[in-house]
Parts: structure tokens; C-alpha cells; sequence
């Protein structure tokens, strides 16, 4: 669950995305015991992302420390700093998070790469793809990476598949302005959507 102060590989269900999949690695390397450290101490609550469209704020789920630290982990060694959001659609989400879109010569392999390892599912009984939830991308059960989404929608048939970790609790015009960019084939951005960085609070 998240703190009160907060606004509260495969989409196979429904119709409107059953040719869509969130997608992360491909074909992830063998599962890496990485030995994440638990979030408990609330050391980072929040995260500002801040893009070329404008800054979006993140608080954390307190319900989801593996992955929490996981990110916050990527984000304290600059490994999301100039990832674009590679695969957007409205009224569904926005992607991002793969580290080969820093590279475009790598652009016919963006949304297979990641951070070289895979790590477990944290979903209970209160794991929900509100609209500003953020998500993590997967290729199927407990092989999450670095590739995330936010959902622009109510994606609640996600809900058994894909870790929620945080909320939108600032920015969500900007997450709309994403989501609104014009986009051409595999649902990618025409103009480049960066994220410049990511500070930790």
C-alpha cells in the first residue's frame, strides 16, 4: 500500500490489447541471486523523474521493497539517465526503461534489454494497475529487469501479472503528454522521449 499522503508478458485479456504484450527481456539471463536489500528503513520514498516533456513524481509502494530497491538501485547508478520511454499507447500505458534506446543503432532490439538480470514478482492481494500507478514490465512470471510502465488506464487485468511498485502523485500532464505523442510502428514515439535523470528523496 501506499502512504497516505499519496493519491491512493502478456495482455492477453480483453480485446482492445490481446495483440500487445508489456514487454522486458526476451530471453532473460539466468535468474541472478542479487540479494536485494529490503526497503524497509523508508530510506527513498520518492522518486523525480525528470524528462524532456517534464517532470513526473514517484512515490513508492511500501508493499514491494525488493522492487523499490531495485530501482532505486538502477537509479542511483544512472541507469535509466537518457533511457526513452520506447512503446507508448493511449488509453493503455507508457514503457520505458530498456538501456538499448540510449543507442539508436540498437533500435530494431529496444524493449528486449535490461539490467542483466531477472528478479521475482512481489504481487499480493493489493497489487492494482490503477490509472498513475507505475508497473514493472516482464516476459512472464518473476523475470522483472529495469523496463517499467505507467498506466494511463485501469488496467486491473494486469493485476496477477505485473509487480506495482509506486503512484504518480505528481505529473500526471506530463504522463498524459507522453502518452498523447505521436507515435509509428511497434507504438514507438516519432520524437524521442528521454528521461534525463532521476533524483531520489
Amino acid at each position: 500500500m501506499f502512504k497516505k499522503s499519496a493519491l491512493n508478458n502478456d495482455l492477453n485479456s480483453g480485446s482492445k490489447f490481446s495483440n500487445t504484450q508489456v514487454t522486458e527481456e526476451k530471453q532473460a539471463p539466468e535468474e541472478a541471486d542479487i540479494k536485494l536489500v529490503d526497503n524497509k528503513d523508508k530510506k527513498f520514498m520518492k522518486a523525480v523523474m525528470e524528462t524532456n516533456k517534464g517532470t513526473i513524481e514517484i512515490e513508492f509502494s511500501t508493499a514491494t521493497p525488493k522492487t523499490v530497491e531495485n530501482f532505486t538501485k538502477l537509479a542511483k547508478e544512472g541507469f535509466y539517465d537518457g533511457v526513452k520511454f520506447h512503446r507508448v499507447i493511449k488509453g493503455f500505458m507508457v514503457q520505458g526503461g530498456d538501456p538499448l534506446t540510449k543507442d539508436d543503432s540498437q533500435a530494431a532490439m529496444w524493449g528486449t534489454g535490461g539490467p542483466g538480470y531477472k528478479f521475482a514478482d512481489e504481487i499480493t492481494s493489493t497489487n492494482k494497475n490503477d490509472v498513475g500507478t507505475i508497473s514493472m514490465a516482464n516476459a512472464g512470471p518473476n523475470t522483472n529487469g529495469s523496463q517499467f510502465f505507467i498506466n494511463t488506464a485501469a488496467n486491473n487485468f494486469l493485476d496477477t501479472k505485473h509487480t506495482v511498485f509506486g503512484k504518480v502523485v505528481k505529473g500526471m500532464d506530463v504522463v498524459a503528454a507522453i502518452e498523447n505523442t505521436k507515435t509509428g510502428a511497434g507504438d514507438r514515439p516519432v520524437e524521442a522521449v528521454v528521461i534525463k535523470g532521476i533524483t531520489l528523496e
